[in-house]
C-alpha cells in the first residue's frame, strides 16, 4: 500500500460540512483508510474577485489506488459535492488535491506529484506539518524548510 498527503478545501455552501463530508468519502473509497487529518484552517482566499474564506486541512491515507485512480476518484468526490470547474483559482464547494504520492515525482497532462505550488502554500504546509514530522520532499527538501520559507500570515486554525 502507498501513503499520499491530500489537501481538502473550500469556501462555498458552509465550508466545513463540506470538507467533513468529503472526509468521510475518502475514507469510503475501495482499497483506502485514512489514516491522520489535520485541523481545519480558516484561509483568505487566492484567487480573482472577492471570494469567501477558505477551509483548508490536510489527510494521509493509504492506499492500493494508484495515483490516476485516486485522482479520478477525489474528482469524483468534487463533482458529487457540487464542484464547477469554471474559473481558475474561483471559488468552489470542494477542492481535493493529491500534495504527495509515496516518494513518487509524477508529472502527465492530468496530475502533477508532488503538488507544484504547494511549496508556496502555508494553507497546505502548516496542515501537513501537524500531522507528519520529518517529511523529506522527493527531491530531499524537508517540510521544515519549506516552511521557514513560507509566512503564516492569514492562517487561523479553527
Amino acid at each position: 500500500m502507498s501513503i499520499a498527503y491530500l489537501s481538502l478545501g473550500s469556501n462555498l455552501d458552509n465550508p466545513r460540512q463540506q470538507v467533513e463530508e468529503a472526509l468521510h468519502a475518502i475514507a469510503e473509497l475501495p482499497a483506502t483508510d485514512l489514516l491522520k487529518v489535520s485541523p481545519w484552517y480558516r484561509t483568505k482566499a487566492i484567487g480573482p474577485g472577492e471570494q469567501p474564506d477558505y477551509v483548508n486541512g490536510v489527510c494521509a491515507i493509504e492506499t492500493d489506488l494508484s495515483p490516476l485512480e485516486l485522482l479520478h476518484a477525489l474528482q469524483s468526490i468534487e463533482l458529487s459535492q457540487g464542484r464547477e470547474r469554471n474559473i481558475r483559482w474561483g471559488a468552489r464547494t470542494l477542492d481535493i488535491d493529491i500534495l504527495l504520492y509515496d516518494d513518487q515525482q509524477i508529472s502527465s497532462d492530468e496530475l502533477e506529484v508532488p503538488h507544484p505550488r504547494m511549496v508556496d502554500r502555508n494553507f497546505v504546509l502548516i496542515p501537513l506539518a501537524d500531522i507528519v514530522h520529518g517529511l523529506h520532499m522527493p527531491d530531499g527538501t524537508t517540510l521544515s524548510q519549506l516552511l521557514a520559507n513560507c509566512p503564516a500570515d492569514g492562517i487561523v486554525r479553527l
